[in-house]
């Protein structure tokens, strides 16, 4: 006969099982408590701040600048760390940067904007903070940047105008950039891009590491501040200004980097390339308007003021419709290519735009206009035939021949167009 289960297995009492489980237990409450103090150890290394200072043979102030930095985290608790992203220093500033405790990154492309993606690209910090090491910003300032932070903007742009309740000491800006170059780049900015600055050129400012990531900012150069600025501004950051004050910087080894009129024109033109409606929509759509004046006065032979209109100026006015036409898709290219390419923001309006005039209502519309030139053009022809080919009429013959010839070619133009909007718009892996 078989034995029973029961005298087969093991037999444990009851209080056995509870106090196994009671072990099993407790060990993974201990784990736990492991688990979570090495999480709690890992966060507490990480620095809430990082300030990043740009450097390219900076001996005469750098160190001031570090323990400026370094005596404002330490006075109000900011648990932070000190970059100095070295673009090749031959004056020993990197030895000075470790003396103080700086963390040095070297950037061996040359360039602000490089430095300083280099720079923050290492950073460790929620926050990062940046400024120039020519003791020309007070990093005693940085606590009224990361309260601001820490209140929820995304980005603090300091402002050293009047303007923004900001101060420039004497001698610390030239005249030039005080009162004709600041004050101008940052109303175009305003108007252009409606960025809520009052000083697009301050280099001391405070951002997320997040917001960084998500800006994916392309400038190598001095353009490195303003893109950030501008993409910010396009993406509908939360943007915060804190008033700053400018000294004169410390240098005393060599210049400023700056250069008034290079730097100006780089400026301009990046705003410029930014902003395809000014660049390009508006002069085209201003170009198209006089040119359709001049037809309006010169089809039919005006005469204004003493002067009589007439092909001469029909002529000129083609042209003008021709290059407002050639301007206005150039707008449409760029700005396909921006959005695209994740420079601008996606626009609703535009792509509105986009869908009702999509390749086949183009090629369709471009069809019409092209055959109806062609027409005027054979027209015209018919009426040279007539004459066996002979003299003509110009004065009459041309309000034919060169409203024909500008249809024509806008016609043709808006066909091919379309086509390179539609590729340009083609979705594609990155």
């Amino acid at each position: 006969m078989s034995q029973p289960v029961q005298d087969i297995l093991p037999q444990h009492t009851n209080t056995q099982a509870e106090e196994s489980a009671d072990a099993i237990l407790q060990r993974l409450e201990q784990t736990e408590q492991s688990v979570c103090e090495a999480l709690t150890d890992e966060a507490s290394a990480i620095p809430e701040l990082s300030v990043v200072m740009p450097c390219l043979n900076e001996a005469d102030t750098l160190a001031i600048c570090i323990e400026k930095a370094q005596r404002a985290m330490r006075e109000y608790a900011i648990e932070g760390e000190v970059i100095v992203a070295d673009n090749g220093s031959t004056d020993g500033s990197q030895e000075i940067a470790r003396r103080l405790g700086a963390r040095v990154v070297s950037v061996a492309e040359k360039g602000y904007g490089n430095a300083l993606m280099g720079g923050i690209r290492a950073a460790l910090g929620k926050y990062v903070i940046m400024g120039d090491a020519d003791d020309s910003y007070d990093f005693l300032e940085i606590p009224k940047f990361v309260d601001e932070l820490r209140a929820g903007h995304d980005l603090v742009q300091g402002c050293r105008l009047p303007s923004g309740g900001g101060r420039v000491m004497p001698g610390a800006m030239p005249t030039l950039h005080r009162w004709w170059g600041n004050p101008m780049f940052s109303w175009l900015v305003q108007r252009m891009f409606r960025a809520p600055i009052h000083d697009v050129y301050c280099g001391l400012r405070g951002f997320t590491k997040e917001l960084y990531n998500r800006l994916d900012l392309r400038c190598t150069g001095m353009e490195f501040a303003t893109e950030m600025i501008i993409k910010s501004s396009l993406f509908e950051v939360d943007i915060a200004e804190v008033p700053t004050t400018l000294h004169p910087d410390g240098r005393k080894a060599h210049a400023p980097h700056l250069r008034t009129f290079r730097d100006g024109w780089r400026t301009l033109r990046f705003f410029l390339m930014y902003c395809p409606r000014w660049l390009f929509l508006m002069p085209g759509l201003i170009f198209m308007v006089l040119g359709m004046v001049g037809y309006g006065l010169a089809l039919p032979g005006v005469t204004l003021m003493g002067a009589t209109l007439d092909v001469h100026t029909l002529l000129v006015a083609s042209l003008s419709v021709l290059l407002g036409f050639q301007l206005v898709q150039f707008a449409a290219f760029a700005k396909t290519f921006a959005i695209t390419e994740g420079l601008l923001p996606d626009d609703t309006r535009f792509g509105g735009i986009m869908k009702v005039m999509n390749l086949e209502r183009c090629l369709i519309g471009g069809t019409v206009v092209f055959l109806a030139g062609m027409g005027l053009l054979t027209a015209a022809t018919g009426a040279w035939w007539k004459v066996g080919f002979g003299e003509l009429d110009y004065a009459k013959t041309m309000r034919w021949v060169i409203p024909g010839v500008t249809l024509a070619a806008l016609g043709f133009q808006t066909v091919f167009a379309s086509f390179f909007v539609s590729i340009l718009r083609m979705g594609r892996r990155k």
